[in-house]
């Protein structure tokens, strides 16, 4: 049975566009719906938490046998509290910033023992791991995804920044709408953007420039950690960045 965006525990951003931040690390997912498709964005820290995401994500599109269910995922970062509950989503399209698909293969080991440095279960962040899931698409730049339904969405590559693969989705306004900017963890507001040893400092002002120029003064926009923000949030953070890391 179909349920409301509340009363799946999620917060309505847009008409088709919503948001559900998770418990422990407060990171957020975000859900854009179409005619005949569903975008995820981000997929929690384990694969029991994509579970449960593809659960009530299968709750706001309707019944399992109603044709409808999240086909495409995109993933903002390679942080196992955002790409360790990919695989809970079998058969959906993949993005990801180009070179994200390389980190995802070759440093699987690091992001275990991050997952466990800050507190995933060893035996959840292991599995996790293993079932690593890769994107199969890649952007370079931008990319427009037709949802159907005139429902359109840009993913753009708009980093380095947080980290070296930071992709960003726009959801374009409607009439009673603006524009909804999923940041992932280039903007924060829970707490301090976090700068781990793969971030690129220089660049991350330019990155929240570009995020900006995207979504305009009116957008809502949702960082990967925290509640929805406006622009003045999103450039009063990039001028602190800029003076934390000596930057302009």
């Amino acid at each position: 049975m179909k349920v409301t965006w509340e009363e799946a525990g999620w917060e309505e951003l847009a008409p088709r566009a919503g948001r559900r931040r998770l418990p422990v690390w407060d990171c957020t997912v975000g859900l854009v719906v179409g005619e005949g498709a569903a975008l995820l964005i981000d997929a929690g820290s384990s694969l029991s938490e994509g579970a449960r995401l593809r659960a009530e994500a299968q709750q706001l599109l309707g019944s399992p046998g109603g044709g409808r269910r999240v086909t495409h995922l995109a993933l903002t970062h390679p942080h196992f509290d955002h790409v360790f509950g990919a695989a809970a989503f079998a058969g959906v399209e993949v993005f990801g910033a180009v070179g994200v698909d390389a980190v995802l293969t070759q440093d699987r080991e690091e992001l275990r023992a991050d997952a466990v440095r800050n507190g995933l279960d060893a035996r959840a962040a292991a599995e996790a791991a293993d079932l690593l899931v890769r994107p199969r698409h890649v952007v370079s730049g931008e990319w427009t995804l037709d949802l159907g339904g005139g429902v359109q969405v840009l993913l753009a590559n708009v980093g380095p920044g947080h980290t070296c693969h930071d992709l960003a989705v726009l959801v374009p306004a409607t009439a009673s709408s603006p524009e909804v900017v999923f940041c992932g963890d280039l903007v924060e507001e829970s707490g301090e953007p976090q700068a781990g040893p793969d971030a690129v400092p220089s660049h991350w002002p330019a990155a929240l420039d570009r995020l900006l120029d995207l979504g305009g003064e009116d957008a809502v926009y949702v960082p990967g950690h925290g509640t929805a923000v406006n622009a003045a949030f999103v450039r009063a953070q990039r001028d602190a960045l800029a003076d934390r890391f000596g930057v302009s």
